[in-house]
């Protein structure tokens, strides 16, 4: 008797692995674009019986549908008769300005004020003022969020906001910001301020996309004043402290019409994390020009935002005329982008990539030195930036047109995460930050060929990994 149930058990097991695997196939073809990932998830599937399928339901899926849940923005493009009006002859980016245009669906805002930050040293004092100097409300958005030194100043300014009467609304991602533990989500929700944590649940069935992270740092201010860019919250952001593993960062203090498509941009993750709308006057106020500089918003992620960012970096590449820098961390592209910088660099453009000698992923270290060799070989340039480590992520086009924002140059920032970026139309500003500094070394092809077989193999097998980093 034991027998035959063993026997009926594993036809049991075997016709349900069919089964799951089937259907995990015919997912991932209708799904999956990527022809690579396409194929070594439905390896994995057939492979490893229910385990393939448990793996590709947590890690593999990555498309999360929430455009019924879009709060002001019309995503419009423009008409041929609109871009025609607009049109500046003598502007060699205008088809860029389009091409942004069409794919957003938002338009280019005049009149902005940006001020450049550097590090937790600038920016946490500034973003703490404005906090404390709220009247109606206070969005903060960051991937990371840690309950430390850096961390409880900002906890203490929002509790204060929420005590005297401001709308305070917090948002951490589900993973960055402690997926077992949060302090800083514990404390504040301890303290009455509403807090949320996006994409998150201890309980897999109720969390199906645990790869799918919010990487988005956004902070706004009675809907006027906005901060963006690379920078987390956490002490090892400031250097005057002497933290052990210091880390360098670029934010932005921007004002001015912009500061409306930030906050839309917040409103919208907070109403598909909470299901709560944002939409009163304390978090849209009419908003006066600032400045002179124009710019835009382009968020991407794995909703109908997918591959935006990528989209506006293949586009910003093809019509760049004298000049590329990129500013990163981790660069481990798709290869459209890997492509693009080469034939940039062929047909005479100047193009400049600059890394930190060692970021702190090893493994991302170990598979970008695959990509930079074809580049090097076509002409562009790699710097290699001296410790500490450098979180910025910047981009600079013929030095008139820049990229800021939240994305890395890899296929997580581009395919997985939640990003938010703004491209800047202003040629002081890109000319006065787009410099590489002095103390970077260039890359050279004679070091990558110096690295012994082992080395070669272990870089080349990180390279594999690349649509899981």
């Amino acid at each position: 008797m034991s027998s035959e149930l063993g026997w009926l058990l594993g036809e049991f097991a075997a016709v349900a692995h069919v089964a799951i695997a089937g259907a995990v196939t015919v997912h991932i073809l209708l799904y999956k674009r990527n022809v690579g990932a396409a194929v070594s998830w439905i390896g994995i599937a057939w492979l490893s019986p229910f385990l393939g399928a448990l793996l590709y339901t947590t890690m593999g899926v990555n498309r999360v549908k929430r455009r019924a849940q879009r709060l002001r923005r019309q995503r419009l493009p423009p008409t041929v008769a609109e871009e025609a009006a607009l049109a500046d002859p003598t502007d060699p980016l205008t088809p860029l300005d389009f091409a942004i245009g069409r794919l957003t669906g938002l338009p280019c805002e005049p009149g902005n004020k940006v001020e450049v930050l550097h590090s937790g040293d600038q920016a946490y004092p500034r973003m703490l003022a404005a906090i404390e100097a709220a009247e109606k409300s206070v969005g903060l958005m960051s991937y990371i969020f840690r309950a430390d030194k850096a961390g409880e100043a900002f906890h203490q300014a929002l509790i204060q906001a929420q005590r005297r009467g401001v709308e305070v609304r917090v948002l951490i991602d589900g993973v960055g910001g402690g997926y077992f533990w949060s302090g800083t989500y514990n404390h504040l929700r301890g303290a009455g301020v509403p807090v949320a944590r996006f994409l998150h649940s201890y309980f897999p069935l109720r969390m199906p996309f645990v790869n799918l992270r919010n990487h988005r740092k956004v902070l706004v201010i009675d809907g006027r004043l906005g901060f963006t860019g690379g920078i987390n919250i956490g002490a090892e952001n400031i250097s005057a402290d002497n933290p052990p593993d210091i880390v360098r960062d670029t934010h932005f203090q921007l004002e001015g019409p912009i500061v409306g498509q930030l906050t839309d941009a917040f409103a919208d993750d907070w109403l598909f994390t909470t299901g709560e709308k944002l939409l009163t006057e304390k978090w849209f106020p009419p908003l006066e020009k600032a400045g002179m500089v124009t710019a835009r918003v382009v968020t991407s992620g794995p909703d109908e935002d997918m591959e935006q960012i990528e989209y506006v970096a293949l586009h910003a590449i093809s019509c760049a005329h004298k000049s590329i820098r990129v500013v990163t961390p981790y660069f481990l592209p798709p290869d459209p982008l890997t492509l693009s910088l080469g034939l940039a660099a062929l047909r005479g453009v100047k193009v400049d990539i600059v890394l930190p000698e060692h970021s702190n992923h090893a493994v991302l270290d170990w598979a970008r030195r695959i990509p930079l060799r074809p580049l090097i070989e076509a002409g562009c340039r790699v710097w290699l930036m001296p410790a500490p480590f450098d979180h910025s992520k910047l981009m600079f086009i013929d030095d008139s047109w820049t990229l800021i924002g939240s994305a890395n140059w890899d296929t997580r920032s581009f395919r997985l995460n939640f990003e938010l970026n703004v491209e800047l139309h202003d040629p002081d500003f890109a000319g006065t930050v787009g410099v590489v500094t002095p103390a970077a070394r260039r890359l050279a092809l004679a070091e990558l060929d110096g690295d012994p077989l082992p080395i070669r193999l272990r870089n080349s097998a990180a390279r594999l990994l690349q649509p899981y980093l």
